[in-house]
């Protein structure tokens, strides 16, 4: 049975995305789909979803969401929480890594995550897809965020999941050299490695610019002729200061390029914060192999510890203030409430 999740408020940098749009590159389209796709898995892992299947993806503040027709179960992953709002007023909070059923008329007012936050909805997101995706594509107007969004209804009663907070690795972002090191002087490339870069506030889906030690071109220079670019490829442009492609960058480019980050790291760019602190290290292609199968393991460990949620959650604290919880205050050496042999201070 079909049900329909409507967006009451659209938040800030939220998308529809799934596992990306693969194969049109040739045609100039972006691959897209999720920032941080071992986030999205775990929220749709709780739902006993395809780890691909669209969900919304927020980058700044989620959206208010309520369900018409029918009960929608809902799953939050990342750094991020929500607020339930019952159909009887009440309200309680929904933490990340757990799953909720909207019945219709309530809604979730979902907080602001640190990085990147997902909410997976059971059955995923059932909006047309375009070019096989169901990924948002803003620059090229693919996929808008609707109002209403069509999905399944959930499935069942009682059967809300949760999990511990799914983390990922720290230290240096892995990194594969090249293809064009050749066009930095020695120097530059030693800096790369050695010392460290901040996050500026110039970021998107398409990229990140990071500020630090200025990386000079060798006598190649700062221009090569436009070759293909993939999400997580480092292009260096003329002033030295890197450009760190994410999953809507472009298809091809003309800046070289010093490294590109491996696949089990590209996760990790997702949650980066202005003025963080970002280092690499270099890394041959059996590390990359060997670190993305222990990616693999540690999602798939983390979905087999899924278990029961506590029935019923915790009311926030603004039901808790409403409450007349005063009224039932007593006195714990009131004679009526206590035998004699349990009366405090006998």
């Amino acid at each position: 049975m079909s049900a329909r999740l409507a967006i009451r408020a659209p938040g800030l940098g939220v998308s529809i995305q799934d596992g990306g749009r693969h194969g049109h590159r040739h045609i100039g389209v972006p691959l897209s789909g999720a920032l941080d796709p071992i986030f999205l898995a775990a929220a749709n892992g709780l739902l006993g979803n395809p780890a691909d299947s669209a969900g919304l993806e927020v980058l700044l503040a989620g959206p208010v969401l309520e369900a018409l027709d029918a009960p929608v179960r809902i799953a939050l992953a990342g750094a991020m929480g929500a607020r339930h709002l019952g159909s009887a007023g009440t309200r309680r909070a929904m933490p990340a890594w757990s799953t909720l059923t909207l019945q219709p008329g309530e809604q979730l007012q979902v907080g602001s995550p640190r990085g990147v936050g997902y909410i997976a909805i059971e059955g995923g997101l059932l909006t047309p897809p375009l070019l096989g995706s169901r990924s948002t594509y803003a620059r090229a107007g693919l996929i808008h965020l609707a109002t209403t969004l069509p999905c399944q209804t959930a499935r069942g009663h009682g059967s809300e999941r949760q999990n511990l907070a799914l983390s990922h690795e720290d230290g240096p972002i892995r990194v594969i050299p090249g293809p064009q090191d050749e066009h930095f002087s020695a120097a530059a490339l030693e800096r790369f490695y050695t010392e460290a870069f901040q996050l500026t506030r110039q970021r998107d889906r398409m990229g990140l610019r990071l500020a630090g030690p200025r990386l000079e071109h060798s006598r190649l220079g700062a221009d090569i002729v436009s070759d293909g670019v993939t999400p997580g490829a480092i292009q260096v442009p003329a002033d030295g200061q890197p450009i760190l492609l994410l999953a809507d960058c472009q298809t091809v480019g003309g800046y070289p390029k010093i490294a590109t980050v491996i696949r089990a790291d590209l996760p990790r760019l997702a949650h980066l914060q202005a003025g963080d602190e970002v280092r690499f290290r270099a890394v041959d292609a059996d590390e990359a192999a060997a670190a993305r199968a222990a990616l693999a393991r540690r999602l798939s460990d983390w979905l087999a510890g899924a278990r029961p949620a506590a029935a019923g959650g915790e009311p926030d604290t603004a039901t808790l203030l409403a409450a007349n919880l005063a009224g039932a205050a007593v006195r714990g050496d009131d004679p009526h409430l206590w035998p004699d042999s349990t009366r405090p201070g006998t």
